[in-house]
């Protein structure tokens, strides 16, 4: 039996009483939370909660321009772009709502070779991606422990040209403080854990056997992380098992919790809503649905509550839902994914190998043109990861703006390199425009740090970064 940590802030009393007391915003109290917001210092419990239940038409749009004004002020036009890259789909937990759970005999089962992972590695190259977030069922195979960090270590080995994985960043079931610091000898980015629900009624009654079914062990995972030096991490969940007003409020504690342990709250946060999953009749009848407008409006109130946090929109949402979260604080998006262990190299990918079904099936270079043709400057940048400016390293100067003296020249960086290495001459007149435009609308120091950096990358260097 695992002793651990109680996951005691998380109280559903406080998180109840907030709720109850909030119902009813003023539209004055409204305006004021959002004049607090555009000061960038984040929002308390109460403050979410009460704009939560705000449904005046009028009002939300000021809530969205808000959102926007803050991303923007921030992040600017950055949209950083990712693939997941699925290695097992094995899994000894018992979760309804996942096709992944042990006593589904409808799903393929498979764990990759290091082989098939360098493959699938090979593939994603191919398309421009420089990050990945690797996925596995909660079931480990004959090797153990070993088989996760061997697969790390295959994903930055494989290179194809110009191309590389410069960062891997994990979603794994809890570990142990030392296997963590296994994690973090890695060089893995981000440690990634969604609690699915905050809820315990409903945690329990979901979970039904495995590990997974200890609450306060998988709650507690970020403390171990931390503990072990591992200080970018990202929270989420899924939303759809509970109420999304206490999910909200409940991950609310969570971030402070870790902000007054370690000095520094989660790096990013997931917005993954239920989708059909093989087997699952709960992942096709969402017990608490949120609807279309109740998720735009859970993104916008976290991007003023936690405005220095990045905001991860998966291919769970279809390209229409996609296109309307950029405009109200997300950050990260995924592209070109496929859910299965092995799913790249199968092409369309197989769904009855596949945790969920994936609303948006475009290409990475559909996303990169659309995204363009919005407006956003994709970035495949991995640079503050491998120079230190994590954690509250990177909090340090993101609240004050310096971090966009960075962010933004290795975004245009990044971007060309993908530009030419991998895009159809289309997209990279398309891309070279919006380059062009970034450019105007640069002030003198990142330009004078953006300019050369893209002209080395044009000469064929590669990897330049700041």
């Amino acid at each position: 039996m695992i002793t651990h940590e109680q996951a005691d802030f998380i109280c559903e009393q406080e998180i109840e009483s907030i709720l109850a007391k909030c119902r009813r915003p003023e539209p004055s109290q409204v305006r004021e939370l959002l004049v607090k917001a555009r000061e960038m210092h984040g929002l308390s419990m109460e403050e979410v909660a009460r704009l939560s239940f705000v449904e005046s038409p009028e009002l939300l749009a000021e809530i969205f321009s808000t959102a926007k004004q803050i991303k923007e002020e921030i992040y600017g036009t950055r949209l950083v772009l990712f693939a997941p890259l699925y290695i097992s789909n094995r899994c000894a937990n018992e979760c309804t709502y996942c096709a992944f759970r042990a006593t589904n005999a409808d799903l393929k089962r498979r764990t990759l070779t290091q082989e098939e992972i360098a493959e699938e590695t090979r593939i994603l190259i191919r398309q421009g991606h420089k990050r990945v977030l690797m996925v596995s069922g909660e079931a480990l195979p004959p090797e153990g422990f070993q088989y996760i960090l061997d697969s790390i270590a295959t994903v930055y080995e494989t290179k194809i040209g110009p191309g590389e994985i410069r960062r891997v960043n994990v979603n794994l079931a809890p570990q142990t403080t030392e296997r963590f610091r296994q994690l973090k000898a890695a060089n893995i980015g981000t440690f990634q854990l969604f609690q699915e629900t905050y809820h315990r009624p409903t945690y329990a009654a979901v979970h039904l056997k495995g590990t997974k079914r200890d609450y306060d062990w998988r709650t507690t995972a970020f403390d171990r992380a931390m503990t072990a030096g591992i200080d970018d991490v990202g929270i989420g969940v899924l939303f759809g098992l509970y109420d999304w007003r206490f999910e909200i409020i409940a991950m609310m504690q969570h971030i402070q919790h870790l902000e007054q342990k370690f000095g520094v709250g989660p790096h990013t946060i997931s917005f993954p809503r239920m989708e059909p999953a093989v087997g699952s009749e709960i992942a096709s009848k969402p017990p608490h649905a949120v609807s279309d407008a109740d998720f735009l409006k859970m993104i916008a109130i976290m991007r003023l509550a936690v405005p220095y946090t990045g905001m991860i929109m998966s291919t769970r949402e279809g390209a229409e839902v996609r296109r309307a979260t950029l405009e109200v604080g997300i950050s990260q998006i995924s592209a070109g994914s496929r859910t299965d262990p092995g799913g790249y190299k199968d092409g369309e990918g197989d769904p009855n190998g596949s945790q969920f079904q994936l609303g948006d099936h475009r290409s990475v270079e559909e996303v990169v043109s659309d995204v363009v043709s919005l407006g956003y400057l994709p970035s495949f940048c991995t640079a503050c990861y491998r120079l230190g400016r994590t954690g509250q390293d990177f909090m340090d100067m993101a609240k004050p703006g310096e971090i966009k003296y960075h962010c933004h020249p290795n975004a245009l960086s990044t971007f060309q390199e993908y530009l030419s290495d991998y895009a159809s001459p289309q997209a990279k007149t398309a891309g070279e425009k919006l380059i062009s435009i970034e450019l105007q609308h640069m002030d003198g120091q990142q330009t004078a740090t953006a300019l050369p950096m893209l002209n080395q990358v044009r000469r064929g260097e590669r990897d330049v970064f700041v």
